[in-house]
């Protein structure tokens, strides 16, 4: 299904934050892991897209999904995954995952990330009317004006690796 034009400035935001997981993927595979580096960037992905990202859903997406009955259980289920990306996300601010820990967040967070766009985007866009994914849409357009629209250029030891 194309993605209402509502949802966009998330499945955008979804995208970087998908893209950090693989080139972080990548690079654990490789064994070319520089945990300071990585910790650095997803702290400053976090400060400057992800914790208003964050705040856009749990304030205007997650309530209007709730809304309806057969996506409470879904809404729940990522509002828990929320909580749990946070404190690694303030793990990593405060520099203390080791490589085991960024490889098991940089794989729930793919996976939220997936989830949202597969099952939760989807059954909103099957279930709301064109007027009320237009008033979502005006609601997180306001919640996320703050965010950096900057493209962030990864530190050289975070950069894209080739497939081993």
């Amino acid at each position: 299904m194309l993605r209402d034009p509502n949802l966009i400035p998330l499945s955008r935001q979804h995208q970087h934050a998908l893209a950090l997981c693989v080139r972080l993927d990548r690079a654990i595979q490789a064994g070319e892991l520089d945990l300071e580096a990585w910790q650095a960037e997803i702290r400053q992905q976090f400060e400057s897209e992800i914790a208003f990202h964050f705040a856009a859903e749990e304030k205007e997406l997650f309530p209007t999904a709730a809304r309806f009955s057969e996506m409470r259980p879904l809404v729940d289920e990522l509002f828990a995954e929320h909580i749990v990306l946070r404190d690694y996300f303030s793990r990593a601010a405060a520099r203390s995952l080791d490589r085991k820990s960024l490889g098991n967040f940089g794989q729930q967070f793919a996976h939220h990330i997936r989830k949202e766009e597969r099952q939760l985007f989807e059954r909103m866009q099957k279930v709301m009317s064109p007027q009320a994914l237009a008033a979502l849409g005006a609601a997180l357009d306001e919640t996320l004006k703050d965010a950096s629209q900057a493209c962030a250029l990864p530190h050289e030891a975070t950069r894209l690796r080739s497939k081993p």
